[in-house]
């Protein structure tokens, strides 16, 4: 009779569910530091909590993804788990450094939210980044001013947003 081993849960959904509850308990932090000076509606703050809650029902979604299926087995070779790939993990996290840079130096929403979404492309194997930079720069233009026109709710400008 063959001996079972328990099979260890897959790290890779674990080390995602972990950054996902980190980055869920930090915006929720900030927000909770959003004055509200309404007196009707919803605080300013109700989108940030919607995305933080969110962001720790998709990490606990990745703890369970990690789990499951955590019964014995003969063959560890045959547990499925793919490999990371961390060069698209990297351009992701570039893109998000890209657009903090972006608002933090004056480059503005739509320059940042440009190369945030080309990148973004790139990582999941898009070869086409100048046609990504135009989408991602129309569509944050479009984003630019539904907010600062529709919702008079203010992005950080740059030269680019100065032109509208």
């Amino acid at each position: 009779m063959k001996q079972k081993t328990l099979r260890a849960p897959d790290r890779v959904p674990i080390v995602v569910g972990i950054i996902l509850l980190a980055a869920a308990v930090i915006v929720g932090l900030d927000a909770s530091h959003i004055q509200s000076g309404f007196t009707y509606g919803i605080s300013p703050a109700a989108i940030p909590y919607v995305v933080a809650t969110l962001l720790a029902v998709l990490g606990l979604c990745h703890f369970i993804a990690a789990f499951r299926g955590w019964e014995p087995t003969a063959d560890p070779r045959t547990w499925p788990s793919e490999p990371a790939d961390w060069k698209a993990v990297a351009l992701m996290v570039a893109g998000l450094f890209a657009l903090m840079a972006s608002v933090a130096f004056g480059g503005g929403f739509i320059l940042g939210s440009a190369l945030l979404f080309a990148l973004t492309a790139r990582s999941f194997g898009r070869k086409a980044f100048l046609a990504d930079l135009a989408i991602g720069a129309v569509l944050a233009v479009v984003i630019f001013l539904v907010f600062n026109n529709l919702l008079s709710l203010t992005l950080p400008e740059g030269p680019i947003e100065r032109l509208f």
